[in-house]
């Protein structure tokens, strides 16, 4: 996808420098930095701060982060240290644990001088089956959003939350994919993007993509999507997911679930997107998916431009209040219209996933 006009992929290995370049994404919107990693830490670091982001994106950042270990040090103990760092770095997306464990069951006991090009070629090999994943989720939700053009003759008007965007992932997105698609084949959409608190995905990166691609758009506050539903302004919403697990819950951005609610009230048909691997096929119960709780700074403090152009962080809350930051929630499966995959569309269900992934 593009940024000012270029194409570019959300993460590569630069073969000359041995380092990993990815988009520094704290930056974006107002700068846009292509940042160096050069050790494995610099990759957990990237993972903690959310200079990368988005469960795809950060299991493959995981990925060529063993691939920096093993330049750094080509020691099977140091690379699964290196493993149970990465994996700790986030919790709750499943992508993350997914790509690690792929990695070391690709170079657990090799010890030849040929380590370095197996990891090398694994890392590249999850980067490309994404790409493709991602481009099918939004050739099978296409189909959806054709479906609601024939029957409005107007703009399809598309509600999403957080950025499960190209950004999100190495290229095309989750929830994206479909918009992209849509507006490729001519189809006018409108995407009515939550800012997204406490770290603004919506507004900074969701927009900022949308609008690089010429797709309409309008940034809402997070509670705005409700009355939105009630006055029919919106025709479907579309959101990503970082652990949907075998009977269909999905675990999202926090105020997924509040959204899903709002749909279900005004029936507004709610999807969401996800490569298959971002399932978890072994977790049982959705209260024992690990809720990632984020420094409550995130809440108290903005980052923004001021009127002389310069990036500035200010506090907004009272310095004596306490503040809480749970970064996920979980939408029951039941809240669920269909969930979009790679192999096709099915119902939010232990039966609906099986028929897709037998």
């Amino acid at each position: 996808m593009k940024i000012n006009g270029i194409d570019y992929e959300t993460i590569w290995f630069d073969r000359e420098k041995k380092v990993v370049k990815i988009i520094d994404q704290t930056k974006l919107p107002h700068q846009f930095i292509i940042k160096d990693l050069k050790t494995v830490n610099d990759a957990t670091n990237a993972i903690k701060t959310m200079e990368v982001r988005g469960a795809p994106l950060i299991g493959a950042t995981a990925a060529y982060g063993l691939v920096l270990a093993i330049i750094e040090n080509n020691d099977q103990s140091f690379l699964k240290k290196s493993a149970e760092n990465l994996i700790s770095s986030r919790p709750t997306a499943i992508n993350l644990k997914w790509a690690v464990d792929r990695m070391i069951n690709k170079l657990s006991g090799v010890n030849s001088d040929k380590i370095l090009e197996i990891a090398l070629n694994e890392a590249k090999a999850i980067c490309e089956e994404d790409i493709k994943f991602c481009k099918n989720i939004g050739i099978n939700g296409l189909k959806i959003i054709e479906e609601i053009y024939k029957k409005k003759k107007d703009t399809v008007n598309i509600l999403t939350h957080c950025n499960a965007g190209w950004l999100a992932t190495i290229n095309w997105g989750t929830a994206t994919s479909p918009i992209y698609h849509a507006h490729k084949k001519g189809i006018p959409v409108h995407v009515w993007a939550d800012e997204t608190r406490p770290r603004n995905q919506g507004a900074n990166l969701t927009s900022f993509e949308l609008n690089e691609e010429g797709i309409k758009n309008t940034i809402i506050a997070d509670n705005t999507g409700g009355i939105l539903m009630q006055r029919g302004e919106v025709d479907m919403c579309i959101v990503g997911t970082d652990r949907t697990l075998a009977n269909g819950d999905v675990c999202n951005k926090v105020g997924t679930y509040l959204k899903a609610l709002a749909a279900h009230d005004n029936k507004v048909p709610f999807y969401v997107a996800l490569p298959s691997s971002t399932i978890d096929w072994n977790i049982k119960d959705h209260k024992d998916i690990p809720i990632e709780e984020r420094n409550s700074e995130e809440l108290s403090h903005m980052e923004g431009i001021d009127v002389n152009g310069d990036i500035k962080k200010i506090q907004i809350y009272p310095k004596k209040s306490k503040a809480m930051n749970l970064a996920f929630d979980i939408t029951p499966a039941k809240y669920v219209t269909g969930l979009i995959t790679e192999k096709g569309i099915c119902d939010a269900s232990t039966e609906g996933l099986k028929k897709l992934f037998k």
